[in-house]
């Protein structure tokens, strides 16, 4: 059972290195391909013929929020087209896909856990671009697996709690988004999440939500980076319509972990104790 991991140089890529050499998972391959190769069929073709996997997983996107508003053309290219293309290549070679999305996907405007059933209305490029994607490979390849994640973290690439630690060091105060809710998500909980699906082996394909356990702001988010890691800063609470953004993020995007949970039995830990691990790893 080979696996093959596209987006291999990403935080969700390289916590999925770190993953897999602690499961001892020695058959899989982390090509150091650029974006543009998922668009590009005969480099794919290439991959899947040398590589023989029996699982891919799809870590590779673009992921710029806001700057996907300018460039709308780049960010479907890879999020629909490149998403495609992996279907294609997934479909003709007999492979199974597991696709990460995002909590994007939804406007953000109900308060309540959502389903994978619940209707999906970005009103963001990246998250139109990010659902294209999944209809794509919904439409081109039965074998799929796709899973929606939100608030990305780690140890790796960049993210809110390395550029929330940078930022404490460079300004005297700073200020966070209180009215945006949400669940942070380590990556590396993902990436555990993610291979304990590909070994089990179980068939039950369709759409899954991950994220850590737990609800909180952008603002409390950033108060416990900072008190788990023992810095004391000024932090003000700022309200979105305080600190506009090209593009409009979901006010409210605590996802139901119910589905992955009892399908694969899968345990999440909690969003505050996985930060700790974190930031102990950060420090080190």
């Amino acid at each position: 059972m080979r696996i093959l991991v596209l987006g291999a140089s990403g935080q969700l890529g390289s916590c999925l290195k770190k993953v897999s050499t602690e499961k001892n998972i020695t058959d899989i391959a982390f090509p150091s391909e650029e974006l543009g190769n998922i668009l590009d069929e005969e480099l794919l073709e290439k991959l899947f013929s040398s590589e023989k996997p029996s699982y891919v997983i799809n870590c590779a996107a673009y992921t710029a929020v806001d700057k996907a508003e300018e460039d709308q053309e780049t960010c479907r290219k890879i999020n629909r087209d490149g998403a495609a293309n992996i279907a294609k290549a997934c479909e003709k070679h007999g492979v199974k896909l597991v696709h990460i999305s995002t909590d994007f996907v939804f406007k953000g405007d109900v308060t309540g856990l959502l389903s994978e059933t619940d209707k999906a209305e970005p009103e963001n490029i990246y998250g139109l671009t990010k659902l294209e994607g999944e209809a794509a490979i919904a439409e081109i390849l039965q074998e799929h697996y796709i899973i929606r994640t939100s608030w990305l973290y780690s140890e790796y690439g960049n993210n809110f709690v390395k550029t929330m630690i940078r930022l404490v060091k460079e300004r005297d105060q700073l200020g966070v988004i209180v009215d945006q809710v949400g669940s942070p998500t380590y990556a590396i909980d993902l990436a555990d999440a993610i291979l304990e699906i590909v070994e089990s082996r179980n068939e039950s394909y369709g759409i899954y939500h991950f994220s850590n356990e737990g609800v909180t702001s952008w603002y409390d988010f950033a108060k416990a980076i900072f008190d788990i890691s023992g810095i004391e800063t000024k932090l003000n609470p700022v309200k979105t319509s305080e600190y506009v953004t090209k593009a409009i993020r979901p006010a409210y995007s605590v996802m139901d972990k119910s589905k992955i949970k009892s399908t694969y039995g899968i345990s999440i830990p909690y969003w505050r104790d996985s930060l700790a691990i974190c930031i102990n790893r950060l420090s080190i």
